[in-house]
């Protein structure tokens, strides 16, 4: 059984990954309506990243005798101004999602609580991944500046980029 502390700290993080997608589904709209669709096909992918995110501590907590609270969603964003600056916001996001990762793995390791710290050590590895994934994409954007060839060249190659659950299941 999953202590109560435990249980309200991880409802908290699913909200804040149920708030990713919907910030990535954001995005999403935003490029979308700049005619940028690699761009906004990225986005795609990355929301329903976090969606799996959320329903993997969703199932979690379920499966360690805990209780499923949701809670309301913010409302994110729309106007991102820049694909530069859109993608610096993401970035922004992941720092902030990895930095509740850890403290859910302090909270963790203070209450002796190995299966939890056992799975989160999955979400410490995969937000090393997620910072590195959106900051290569900033780099590109700070190569190109306002060359509008460059800027097409990145949609083309962010166009590709398709979602794939993980082998494990949520």
């Amino acid at each position: 059984m999953i202590s109560k502390k435990m249980q309200d700290a991880i409802n908290e993080q699913i909200n804040r990954e149920l708030f990713s997608e919907y910030l990535y589904i954001s995005m999403q709209a935003w490029f979308a309506n700049q005619n940028l669709d690699g761009m906004a096909n990225w986005m795609d992918a990355q929301g329903k990243e976090e969606r799996f995110h959320a329903m993997k501590f969703f199932n979690y907590l379920i499966e360690r005798g805990g209780k499923v609270v949701l809670k309301a969603i913010d409302k994110p964003a729309t106007d991102f101004g820049t694909p530069l600056k859109a993608f610096t916001e993401a970035l922004k996001h992941e720092q902030f999602i990895s930095k509740s990762i850890n403290e859910l793995m302090d909270l963790a390791i203070k209450e002796k609580d190995h299966a939890s710290r056992s799975f989160l050590q999955w979400y410490v590895d995969e937000q090393v991944e997620e910072e590195a994934s959106v900051d290569k994409v900033i780099q590109k954007l700070k190569m190109v500046g306002d060359n509008s060839q460059g800027l097409f060249m990145i949609d083309n190659e962010l166009g590709t980029r398709v979602y794939t659950p993980p082998a494990t299941e949520a």
